[in-house]
């Protein structure tokens, strides 16, 4: 398949098609390449952001302003099963790749497009970024403590969810693609229909029962900081040793034997507590309660018992610590690879293969290639040199 365009979201759907077998080709403009490359760059001229998104793919220089680079474009899609793109709606048709050229070149061509607002509609010409769409979606309004301003996770959540629709969209089309021919019936062209993704309505899509509680209840979801809104006690908390844990006592059965853990029986059997209604009204007492009994021992300690009774509670990890983690290893979920940096190859670890398909995850082939590492490729697979 081939993938036009830059930065997270289509390629993102790019990756994951990569992780599990397809030939990707990542065209990219000649000289300058996705302007990932240089995002988040530590040294080199190649950033591992890049790297990571773009792992498992081809990339090839190829300027789609140009008659020459539209008609590589054309041969290429002619033989490939999909086309993903993230340019702003009519970009590729005011460069000639519009539906019809498309569905000439290739009547069974599945086209995923990945945009800001979506392809239709009233702001569907507009530009933006995750950042817009998040806050658009309603997620910026939800992250974050109550008395203070939104804030954004730390990493471009809103691109990646909209890649993973994108791939979703992408698989269960090719599926529909194979269930039609079974059936010797007419293809779906890219003429008829395209897999339209908008980062806002992937945002949106994980927002839960924001909307439908608002329409029944008139009910306006506000920040809870650390917390869940309705859902107590779970939260984080500082242990002794300065690391966090995050717990989740929030079950019925669980926050009994929670609290019987900490030694606080009182709560344990007080009947106002017995519902998660009467915990969530008194969350601020029981996060007290927890934080002193969390901030007299390490956070190792902490885990150890809070296992033994049966609450559900984790470390609240760094890079080095998902690293050296035994689980993350067990399953090769975090895999290394030679990278070339400045001259010098190092070996880099990168995160696996989600979902498993058996025990562990399947092995990653290459980071992300240098910029136009396949051009020579492409010229022998089009006969041109």
């Amino acid at each position: 398949m081939v993938e036009l365009g830059n930065y997270i979201a289509a390629p993102t759907a790019g990756r994951l098609l990569a992780d599990f077998g397809a030939e990707v080709i990542k065209v990219e403009r000649p000289r300058t390449g996705d302007e990932l490359r240089t995002w988040r760059l530590y040294a080199g001229d190649t950033s591992l952001l890049y790297r990571t998104i773009n792992r498992g793919k081809r990339s090839v220089e190829i300027d789609l302003r140009t008659d020459e680079g539209r008609d590589t474009v054309l041969a290429l899609l002619r033989t490939s099963d999909a086309l993903l793109e993230n340019f702003r709606p009519g970009t590729l048709d005011r460069w000639g790749l519009t539906r019809e050229v498309l569905a000439e070149a290739n009547p069974e061509l599945v086209v995923a497009r990945v945009s800001a607002f979506g392809q239709t509609g009233p702001m569907s010409q507009r530009p933006g970024f995750a950042a817009v769409a998040e806050g658009f979606g309603g997620m910026r309004e939800l992250v974050g403590d109550p008395d203070r301003p939104p804030v954004r996770v730390g990493v471009s959540i809103g691109d990646s969810i909209a890649g993973l629709y994108a791939a979703f969209g992408v698989v269960m089309s090719l599926f529909d693609r194979e269930r039609r021919r079974a059936a010797d019936a007419d293809p779906v062209t890219p003429r008829d229909r395209h897999v339209d993704v908008a980062l806002h309505e992937a945002v949106f899509s994980m927002m839960e029962s924001l909307v439908p509680d608002f329409s029944a209840f008139d009910v306006l979801r506000e920040r809870t900081g650390g917390r869940m809104e309705g859902i107590a006690p779970s939260n984080a908390y500082l242990c002794a040793d300065d690391v966090s844990v995050v717990i989740a006592g929030n079950g019925d059965s669980i926050f009994v034997r929670f609290m019987r853990t900490i030694g606080r029986d009182d709560l344990a059997e007080d009947p106002d507590l017995a519902g998660n209604a009467g915990r969530w009204a008194r969350r601020d007492d029981l996060d007290d309660a927890i934080a002193s009994w969390t901030r007299t021992l390490p956070r190792a300690e902490v885990l150890r018992l809070l296992d033994d009774a049966g609450v559900p509670a984790g470390p609240i990890y760094r890079a080095d610590d998902i690293i050296a983690d035994e689980q993350y290893r067990a399953r090769a979920m975090v895999q290394e690879m030679r990278v070339e940096i400045d001259g010098e190859e190092r070996t880099v670890a990168f995160p696996g293969i989600v979902p498993l398909l058996g025990d562990t995850s399947l092995p990653l082939t290459h980071p992300g290639p240098d910029l136009g590492a396949d051009n020579d490729w492409l010229r022998s697979e089009l006969g041109s040199g």
